[in-house]
C-alpha cells in the first residue's frame, strides 16, 4: 500500500472522526480528569498513525501502528466505564465503540499489509 500522505490513510480519516464525537459526546461531562484522558486516548491514535507515517520507514510506521491500536483499546476500556457510570448513552457508547473497532480491524490489516 502507498499512501502520498497520511491524510489519505482510511484509518487516519476515521480517527478524526471518532476524535470530534468523542469530544462531543464528552463536552458536558465535568469529571475533567476522565474527560481529559479518553480525549486524549483517541487523538493519540491519529496522531501516532501521522507520526508513524512520517518516520518513512515501513519499521517505524509499523511500531506506531501498533501504538495506535493500543491507544484503540484505551478508548474502548473508557467507553465501558463512560456508560457504567453513565458519562454517555447507550447510543453514543455503541458508536463510538463501533467506530474504534473498525479502527483497531484497519490498523490490524494495515500493519500486515507493511
Amino acid at each position: 500500500m502507498k499512501f502520498e500522505r497520511f491524510e489519505d490513510i482510511i484509518a487516519w480519516q476515521k480517527s478524526k472522526e471518532l476524535v470530534i464525537s468523542a469530544y462531543a459526546c464528552f463536552k458536558e461531562c465535568i469529571d475533567y480528569s476522565f474527560r481529559n484522558q479518553i480525549q486524549r486516548a483517541v487523538i493519540s491514535i491519529m496522531n501516532n498513525i501521522a507520526e508513524g507515517f512520517e518516520r518513512k520507514t515501513n519499521k517505524e510506521f509499523i511500531r506506531f501502528l501498533y501504538m495506535a491500536k493500543g491507544s484503540c483499546g484505551e478508548a474502548r476500556s473508557m467507553l465501558y466505564l463512560a456508560l457504567e457510570l453513565k458519562y454517555i448513552s447507550r447510543e453514543d457508547f455503541e458508536k463510538n465503540y463501533n467506530m474504534a473497532l473498525e479502527i483497531s480491524k484497519i490498523l490490524s490489516g494495515l500493519i500486515k499489509s507493511l
